[in-house]
């Protein structure tokens, strides 16, 4: 389902509506059929800077208009809907398909599995629409991976924006799991009965 914006952005911050940016694990995205290696790392900015053709784009390669694009958090994340800006001359992607927390999807897995959910995506050029998510499917993600499989009918597929919108765990996923191993006591940092001669091993 794509809806239009229910605000002025004049009156309201979509930036930090659309700061999911600031979660995901740049270092980690990546693309198949990417035209130019490393290039699906320029999609992903501030909200405000969405039609800026200026930072870049991923294109597939000439002829063949599908792409697959890997996006891993740096903490889990909720994900409430998502907002593509495709190319011109119907290179913008007609299709999109979801997966969360599957590693290593290929083309031939993003065809054959069944995703989380799909749309039917329009030529958002001024980046004014938005793509809801079912936001209970969305939760605890900590990876997306977005399936592209046709366009407009363009010989590439062209992406300038990839925008998501909801919201990140306070703590990164490595501080969680450090809190966990501390809540879990060290018996030798503790006395117990069991070791002064009583019959119950119980943490005192």
């Amino acid at each position: 389902m794509a809806c239009l914006h229910d605000h002025s952005c004049e009156d309201h911050d979509c930036s930090s509506d659309w700061s999911l940016y600031k979660h995901i694990d740049l270092s980690k995205v990546s693309a198949l059929n990417e035209a130019v290696p490393g290039s699906v790392k320029s999609v992903f900015r501030a909200w405000e800077q969405r039609l800026n053709t200026s930072e870049g784009h991923l294109e597939s390669n000439e002829g063949d208009p599908e792409l697959l694009v890997f996006i891993p958090f740096t903490s889990d994340v909720k994900i409430k809907s998502i907002s593509i800006v495709g190319g011109v001359d119907g290179t913008s992607p007609s299709k999109m398909r979801a997966f969360i927390n599957r590693e290593g999807i290929d083309f031939s897995d993003a065809q054959s599995m069944q995703p989380i959910q799909e749309w039917d995506l329009v030529e958002n050029l001024q980046g004014v629409l938005e793509y809801q998510t079912r936001y209970s499917k969305f939760q605890g993600v900590a990876n997306l991976t977005l399936h592209f499989p046709n366009n407009f009918g363009g010989d590439t597929s062209q992406i300038h924006y990839i925008g998501l919108k909801g919201e990140a765990t306070q703590l990164k996923r490595d501080v969680v799991a450090t809190i966990v191993y501390e809540l879990m006591p060290n018996p030798s940092d503790h006395k117990t009965r069991a070791n002064t001669g009583g019959g119950l091993s119980h943490v005192e």
